[in-house]
């Protein structure tokens, strides 16, 4: 595995690559890597040849209060889990280089942003479009992959992708989770042990909401109330939402089907954690952690 910082060699790299005739894949993460992102790293080399994994902990998606100084980090272990997973390349730059002066272009969410974490996180997903486009310039890979815990980001990025006719598909994987139904998350190491048991709520509720769809439920109220009655039922989780929305406009919706999206977010303790399913697919969709 070889390990690279900077942008040019990164982008040098690449070309060559491609310029072999081979497919470059990327999983572009923030680090304190977890077998969620190795499994993204498994479903990249499907798609390809060669798997390039980034670590970057971006500040420009961190609010003021938010998480930033303490974001987990340990680039030593990071390196040991990219090459026990056979990564090719991995892309681990400075903030100063890729920020060397403040931006004054940014790529802006649109009408995507207005829902779910949007109105509170203001100017997190124009931090991540604007570094993940950032990030396809640099690396220019044939294929990205992308986890569905994060389905308003993934999303964007295949809007964007879209919209600005970037060069690069955009692969959206299930969920991995823990054995107790808990998505993984970097920030789950954050949790102390009767926080860790606490936020198994948010798994369970959304298996209550997709219980409820499957009995034949339709109207979105009824599934909401049947999530946030789990929730409810543990007062160390703090509910922030739980929508029903669009799959695609992320607007919500009055009546449910198969594709509606069940997203759920929360506070447990200092904790903030969000989760997601497809109501056709219920936890079912997502890929079970050992």
């Amino acid at each position: 595995m070889i390990e690279l910082s900077r942008i040019a060699d990164m982008r040098g790299w690449s070309r060559a690559r491609r310029a072999e005739g081979r497919r470059v894949g990327f999983v572009p993460t923030m680090g304190y890597l977890h077998d969620g992102h190795l499994r993204l790293v498994d479903r990249a080399r499907d798609d390809a040849d060669l798997v390039v994994l980034s670590i970057f902990v971006n500040p420009t998606q961190f609010g003021p209060s938010e998480d930033l100084a303490r974001y987990p980090r340990d680039l030593p272990r990071d390196r040991a889990c990219a090459a026990g997973r056979d990564v090719d390349c991995l892309f681990v730059p400075a903030v100063r280089e890729m920020y060397p002066r403040p931006g004054l272009v940014t790529v802006q969410p649109g009408p995507l942003g207005d829902h779910l974490c949007g109105p509170r996180r203001p100017g997190h997903f124009a931090g991540v479009l604007t570094v993940v486009a950032k990030l396809f310039h640099i690396v220019e890979p044939d294929v990205a992959v992308f986890g569905r815990k994060d389905a308003q980001q993934a999303l964007m990025i295949r809007r964007m992708v879209s919209d600005l006719d970037l060069p690069v598909r955009v692969d959206v994987a299930p969920t991995v989770r823990e054995a107790d139904g808990l998505a993984m998350s970097s920030r789950n190491a954050y949790l102390s042990a009767e926080e860790r048991r606490a936020a198994a709520a948010l798994p369970r509720a959304l298996a209550a909401g997709h219980d409820r769809f499957r009995h034949g439920a339709r109207e979105a109220h009824a599934i909401v109330a049947a999530v946030r009655a789990v929730v409810a039922s543990d007062p160390t989780v703090v509910l922030e939402y739980v929508e029903a929305v669009h799959q695609e406009t992320l607007a919500p919706v009055t009546q449910v089907d198969a594709a509606t999206l069940l997203a759920v977010a929360a506070r447990v303790g200092g904790t903030r954690l969000i989760d997601n399913i497809v109501l056709g697919d219920g936890l079912a969709g997502d890929v079970m952690g050992e």
